[in-house]
């Protein structure tokens, strides 16, 4: 059996495990294409990894800044795979790239700042501003031959204005940066003396036709103002063991992360057995992560298809990313109405647009997860095209 056949993913014990909107908090008969997390069982090198780690009996406190073996696995992995020069002494592991934002975000804040957030983006670049006190000021997000069009970020900018955030690949859009556009964005921080917060949790994540390009292509030297989260719930399918990392080139702006992280007093930090589990995901692993990445090209591939044949509905080819974003405006209905009337209607749970996950930027749009199986994928589909006939018949009544 290959690794993502249909068989393979177990709704049995996704039914009992799988929160954050999916199989366990969904009615019974109620298929889940919502939150961003695989239905395939994790790779099982990482299972082995843990169970050897329990064998031995001790549950001891880890080092404070991590252990030393997953802090140069990190390192490796973001050489090998990103091209990206990482001293493992500036690679802190933390309890998810979400907590990485926070840190990032108290790191560089004070009370009244400000931080550029593009809208839309997922919700956790507005809320780890927030949670520092700072004030986020919005820069719409819109995407023009196949690229975020940047005009008009400089107007953003303040006197008060602290950091920035950059998520790329960008999540819900599903487009990646180009180097001219991480360029333009780099110089604005450099004219303005602006941290940048980037986020490459979907790095893994990306298709044939346009490669990932970090930050870090613009040098080492340059990037002395980027505090990088990554996690490896998207790559790995950890979610629930929240296993992340911030990272840096500048020792002054790590230090100070440090700081803000709480790990030195033992109240922050990563359990030692998520730390076994993510080195094994970059020491082990990354064959399944290649392996998902064609499953999920052939489902994306096959969604955009079914997608484009329905009434109502406009959908974007993600360049990265395991979901599509939609645009549901000819329907005439807000995100929420519409996410709500599949449910329903027609059993069918995708996340709607609008100010609660990705800002008022994506109202109209709703995002669709393919990290499933095709069967699952194909009847999910199914079930919206049926929605949205329903819908179309209704409004002609």
């Amino acid at each position: 059996m290959a690794l993502f056949d249909n068989e393979n993913v177990r709704l049995d014990i996704l039914k009992e495990r799988a929160y954050n909107y999916r199989w366990a908090e969904v009615p019974p008969g109620t298929i889940p294409l919502t939150a961003a997390d695989p239905d395939y069982p994790a790779a099982p090198e990482i299972a082995r990894a843990m169970e050897e780690y329990i064998r031995g009996g001790y549950f001891s406190y880890t080092p404070k800044m991590g252990f030393p073996s997953f802090r140069k696995s990190i390192a490796r992995a973001l050489k090998e795979r990103k091209g990206e020069e990482i001293d493992p002494e500036l690679i802190l592991p933390l309890d998810s790239a979400a907590r990485a934002m926070y840190v990032a975000a108290a790191a560089c804040l004070e009370p009244g700042d400000e931080m550029i957030v593009f809208d839309p983006v997922d919700y956790l670049f507005r809320e780890s501003c927030l949670a520092a006190g700072g004030r986020t000021v919005l820069f719409p997000a819109r995407v023009r031959d196949g690229h975020i069009d940047l005009t008009g970020l400089e107007e953003c900018i303040t006197p008060r204005t602290r950091m920035l955030g950059l998520c790329n690949p960008h999540n819900p859009l599903g487009v990646l940066y180009t180097v001219e556009d991480m360029e333009r964005i780099m110089a604005l921080c450099e004219k303005y003396d602006l941290t940048i917060m980037n986020d490459e949790i979907w790095s893994d994540i990306v298709y044939p036709e346009k490669p990932f390009v970090s930050i870090y292509a613009l040098g080492s030297e340059r990037c002395r103002r980027v505090l990088s989260v990554f996690g490896f719930s998207k790559s790995f399918g950890i979610a629930g063991l929240r296993v992340g990392c911030l990272y840096a080139t500048d020792p002054v702006r790590f230090t100070k992360a440090v700081e803000k992280s709480a790990v030195m007093t033992t109240a922050g930090g990563i359990a030692s057995i998520c730390q076994v589990a993510g080195q094994a995901c970059v020491d082990e692993c990354y064959y399944w992560v290649d392996a998902f990445l064609e499953h999920l090209k052939a489902n994306r591939d096959y969604g955009y298809r079914r997608l484009c044949e329905m009434p109502m509905l406009k959908p974007a080819l993600p360049q990265a990313t395991y979901m599509f974003y939609v645009d549901i405006t000819q329907t005439g209905m807000t995100g929420e109405a519409f996410t709500d009337f599949l449910k329903d209607r027609v059993q069918l749970a995708i996340v709607p647009g609008g100010e609660k996950f990705f800002g008022s930027g994506s109202e109209g749009h709703v995002r669709i997860c393919f990290a499933t199986s095709r069967a699952i994928l194909e009847e999910g589909l199914n079930r919206l095209e049926r929605g949205v006939r329903l819908l179309a018949e209704e409004k002609k009544a």
